[in-house]
């Protein structure tokens, strides 16, 4: 699944491309594509169609193209393989092409939703007064949100009693941070992901958070995190983050910090990746 830096990325590719365009149609390729939209695909197209884009924004992992005339929201799921791609209208159609859509003005692209797993899809949905969609109007605000409260978090965190992992991925207390990022940023601040969250002083708390935002910035810098073509920007290209990573998928090489070995252990159908000299293992109480 893509996480913060990916869909930031993409989010920044519509806000250039997308963004106060007006549609002129769109065109449902596949059902499943607008399955979240129950009113069905024709009600879908209607209701984007003379319709103008405002700047696209993002919460998390969660991005959505405002309507700017209307009270609406377009919100898209990438799911483990949805692409929302700009092209031009002459570029071959992709083999897993699901939605398109055309806009009135003069330039030669099209936007054109992709997925090959058909996880994802694309909803309307009413909007906030605070912008987001009444769907993800419960997810908590991201680590790079300006608005990101660390004092509220961290007493989130020691109330959850939980685990520090479960925590990161726990959408309700932060966005945005998936699998991949959380392994990396846990390395970084040499915390186990199950040490539990009830003992955490604030510094430890704010140190794992600027962990969290520095490895989401390099991230960022250099296109987000791509094992494979499923992931991409909207031109298409593919990210190169992982190539800098620390933790995730370096089971049996050297830790970069100590040079122990790195394991991996099987965690909520996941893989969580660790150092275990940098990141001892909290004590089992006898």
């Amino acid at each position: 699944m893509p996480e913060l830096p990916e869909v930031e990325v993409v989010r920044r590719g519509l806000e250039r491309w997308v963004a106060h365009r007006t549609v002129a149609d769109a065109e449902v390729l596949h059902p499943r594509a607008v399955r979240r939209h129950v009113a069905g695909a024709d009600d879908f197209a209607h209701r984007l169609k003379g319709h103008r884009i405002g700047v696209p924004s993002r919460r998390g992992k969660y991005l959505w193209l405002p309507l700017e005339d209307t009270g609406q929201s377009v919100l898209a799921h990438l799911g483990m393989s949805g692409q929302l791609l700009v092209q031009p209208h002459t570029a071959p159609d992709e083999k897993h092409l699901r939605i398109r859509v055309r806009f009135t003005d003069a330039l030669d692209t099209e936007l054109r939703f992709v997925d090959q797993r058909t996880f994802g899809g694309l909803s309307l949905h009413d909007t906030t007064p605070d912008g987001l969609p009444d769907v993800i109007a419960h997810i908590a605000r991201d680590p790079l949100d300006p608005l990101f409260d660390e004092e509220a978090f961290h007493q989130a965190l020691r109330r959850k009693r939980t685990t520090v992992k479960r925590a990161l991925l726990d959408q309700s207390l932060i966005s945005g941070v998936g699998n991949i990022y959380a392994d990396e940023a846990l390395w970084r601040a040499r915390i186990h992901y199950e040490r539990p969250t009830a003992g955490f002083t604030r510094p430890r708390t704010l140190l794992l958070l600027g962990h969290v935002r520095d490895v989401m910035n390099a991230a960022l810098a250099v296109g987000g995190t791509s094992f494979d073509s499923l992931y991409v920007n909207v031109n298409g290209e593919s990210g190169y983050f992982d190539r800098s990573l620390d933790a995730y998928g370096r089971e049996g090489l050297p830790c970069r910090r100590c040079g122990t070995p790195m394991r991996r252990r099987a965690w909520m159908n996941r893989s969580s990746y660790f150092c275990p000299r940098c990141q001892r293992a909290p004590r089992v109480p006898s």
